[in-house]
C-alpha cells in the first residue's frame, strides 16, 4: 500500500519562484481525461488526501481575495441521504416515474466514494465583477480534477438537473447569492477512460 505524503503548503509571506519545467506534469495535463462517475469504485481519498485535495483545489486566481466559493463534502451515508432527496423531488414531479428512474436518482451520489460540491459564493455589491468571482469557482473545479489526477484518482465535474433545482439547493443551505458551480466526483477508476474527439482551439492574433 502506497503511503500518502501531503505536499507542504507555503506559509504566508513565502517567496514562490516558478519551479523548473516539469515534463511529467505537462504530460499528465496533456492526457487528462475525466473518468465517468459510473466508472468509479472505491477506495476514495483518505481524510488526509481529501484535505489536501481541497487545499490544492482552493489555490486559484481570486481577484480581491474574496474566496468566492465554498465546499460541501458528501461521503459515507450522506451520499445516500442526499439521494433520497433527489428521489423525492422526482416523485413529486413525476408520480408515475419508473422504478429505474427512481433508483438512478437514489444512487446518484453513490457512484463515487466522495463527491465535492463547489459552491459559487458571490459578494455583491463589490468592485470585483460578479463574472470574475464566478470564474474563480470554475477554476476551483478544474484544480480539483487536476489534483485528483495527480493523486491517482479518477474525477468528473458534473452539474446535472439537481444543481439548478431550487428545492435541492435549499436543502443544501445555499444563500441568495450562491449557486452550484459543480459536483466533483472522486474515486478509483474502475473502467479506463477513452479519449474523445477534440477540436483544435480557435485562435486568432490581434494585430490592431
Amino acid at each position: 500500500m502506497t503511503v500518502f505524503h501531503a505536499p507542504p503548503a507555503p506559509l504566508d509571506g513565502d517567496i514562490l519562484t516558478v519551479p523548473a519545467a516539469s515534463a511529467s506534469m505537462l504530460t499528465r495535463m496533456a492526457r487528462r481525461r475525466s473518468t465517468r462517475a459510473i466508472d468509479m469504485s472505491g477506495p476514495g481519498p483518505s481524510r488526509e488526501q481529501l484535505e489536501t485535495l481541497l487545499r490544492i483545489g482552493a489555490r486559484v486566481p481570486d481577484h480581491g481575495k474574496l474566496f468566492p466559493w465554498r465546499f460541501i463534502v458528501f461521503d459515507g451515508e450522506a451520499r445516500t441521504r442526499f439521494g433520497a432527496i433527489l428521489e423525492d423531488c422526482v416523485r413529486d414531479d413525476t408520480p408515475d416515474a419508473p422504478p429505474e428512474r427512481l433508483a438512478l436518482e437514489r444512487g446518484r451520489f453513490e457512484r463515487a466514494p466522495v463527491v465535492i460540491g463547489v459552491i459559487s459564493k458571490v459578494t455583491k455589491p463589490h468592485k470585483i465583477p460578479e463574472w470574475e468571482q464566478i470564474l474563480s469557482a470554475g477554476a476551483v473545479c478544474q484544480n480539483l480534477l487536476l489534483a485528483a489526477d495527480a493523486m491517482g484518482f479518477g474525477a468528473q465535474w458534473l452539474t446535472e438537473w439537481y444543481a439548478y433545482d431550487a428545492r435541492v439547493t435549499a436543502r443544501l443551505g445555499l444563500g441568495a447569492d450562491e449557486r452550484v458551480a459543480g459536483f466533483v466526483y472522486v474515486g478509483t477508476q474502475a473502467v479506463a477512460a477513452v479519449e474523445r474527439p477534440r477540436k483544435a482551439p480557435e485562435v486568432s492574433r490581434w494585430t490592431g
